[in-house]
């Protein structure tokens, strides 16, 4: 190693460990999973700040599934067009820096820690003051989003595409004001936070709808359109619903995803090569191109061509659908909800032909363990059950137990090491067929198994 490889090694070490202390200062804090539903101390603290959030664009992606992959669209489409972009995500897979991206890539360490340093004093003045009125410090995600907002003003960037964290209306993302409020399918989730009804979450979602916004969304169950045609009849500029406005046209399967055809509010897109599995990516994708033609110009001019296809042809969205090998087929897909892991059933039967599978499953204990195992029912041979890193895993042999009354005892094994469940699922697999092994059910199973094939692959390097 040269004098100058080795100086940036150092470097590169002294930012990462730098990097690290924000994360653990952010995990001293109420963990994200506990959010409160409250907004003025984000708002405090951004005031102070000068407002951040109000620098640059914002495009605001809400909904219960499809969330990241449809943030990632539209942000990929937007830098196409040569804009300067951010892109605020949660959770991470691997590395917090994850969460916040500048033109496509994680911010980098130096700039993570160097921001953090100048918002500190301000989020110290913020916890002193809620704790001198007997309320709690902000939360991790409150901490996060006042730092994301900081990030990209620091960049600076032109727009923002701002995924919340949960709901809408009372998330810390909501202090921004979004040009064009999106809505991926909304569903069941996270009740006893958001609304035990599909109406109930859907209103708090639709806090996200701003003063003359334009909203877009995908098609929605009747009680969800409702709600959002009521709050955007009375707030929005226009909305448009997935089905109705714009569609997916055709989708055909080829050898490294799908071909699609898209209808969009302002024109059709042909012959789409889109590197993603899944007819509900094609529908993210329909979504996000419909976002990005009413946030440039109202939804009424079309998106050249040429943009379209170098952005789709350059997409991807880890840990959904991600096939991390070939041999055997290995699938990682974060479905952590039963309408998540219905729609990894169908990618299974209509993208990858109804393999002989074998599922390595770890739920988290707030999910719906029970409805995500029966949504997966007729597409597993066989279950092996582990448990991730996650402090709200539910232990290996607790969801073993659920999995036997659902699939039947000869169907599940236990291993609550990740990557030895995985190890047992490949002896598993038959030889001469079609088979894949599928590791789902929470998204921090999937960062954990990516973790490990990053550490696999250097090794070999």
């Amino acid at each position: 190693m040269s004098d100058l490889e080795s100086q940036n090694a150092r470097q590169e070490a002294y930012w990462a460990e730098k990097a690290a202390s924000v994360e653990a200062d952010l995990l001293t804090r109420i963990p994200e999973n506990k959010l409160r539903p409250r907004l003025e101390p984000t708002r405090r603290a951004v005031e102070l700040l000068g407002d951040p959030q109000k620098l640059y664009r914002v495009v605001h992606v809400t909904g219960t599934n499809g969330k990241t992959s449809t943030t990632r669209f539209i942000e990929r489409l937007l830098r196409e067009h040569g804009l300067r972009t951010g892109r605020f995500t949660s959770p991470h897979l691997v590395k917090i820096n994850e969460r916040l991206s500048l033109d496509g890539e994680p911010v980098s360490d130096e700039r993570l820690y160097t921001v953090w340093q100048d918002i500190a004093p301000i989020l110290e003045i913020v916890d002193a003051e809620l704790l001198a009125a007997g309320d709690t410090k902000l939360t991790f995600f409150e901490a996060l989003a006042v730092l994301g907002f900081a990030v990209f003003a620091d960049a600076p960037v032109d727009v923002l595409v701002l995924e919340v964290g949960m709901g809408g209306e009372w998330d810390s993302t909501n202090v921004a004001d979004g040009d064009v409020a999106v809505f991926t399918p909304i569903d069941l989730d996270h009740v006893e936070r958001l609304g035990s009804t599909i109406a109930e979450i859907a209103k708090t979602k639709s806090g996200i709808i701003k003063p003359d916004a334009i909203v877009i969304s995908a098609k929605q169950p009747a009680d969800a359109e409702n709600v959002l045609r009521a709050v955007a009849g009375e707030r929005a500029e226009s909305i448009s619903f997935f089905g109705d406005s714009f569609d997916v046209v055709s989708t055909e399967i080829n050898a490294l995803g799908q071909t699609v055809t898209i209808k969009s509010l302002a024109g059709e897109y042909s012959d789409l090569n889109l590197p993603v599995h899944g007819s509900y990516q094609a529908q993210n994708a329909a979504l996000a191109v419909a976002a990005v033609e009413a946030f440039l110009g109202g939804g009424t001019q079309r998106i050249m061509d040429d943009v379209v296809r170098a952005a789709f042809a350059d997409f991807s969205s880890p840990g959904r659908l991600q096939i991390v090998g070939r041999e055997p087929l290995t699938i990682l897909d974060a479905a952590h909800n039963p309408s998540g892991a219905e729609s990894l059933a169908n990618a299974l039967k209509e993208s990858f032909g109804s393999p002989y599978a074998i599922g390595v499953l770890s739920v988290l204990a707030d999910k719906n363990a029970r409805g995500l195992l029966e949504a997966l029912d007729d597409s597993f041979v066989e279950f092996v059950i582990t448990q991730s890193s996650s402090p709200r895993a539910l232990a290996a042999e607790e969801l073993a137990e659920l999995a036997r009354e659902v699939f039947g005892a000869d169907r599940v094994k236990v291993q609550a090491n990740p990557q030895w469940a995985i190890a047992e699922a490949g002896k598993a697999l038959p030889a001469g067929q079609a088979a894949a092994i599928v590791v789902t059910g929470s998204i921090t199973l999937v960062g954990d198994v990516l973790k490990l094939k990053q550490i696999e692959a250097e090794q070999d390097a």
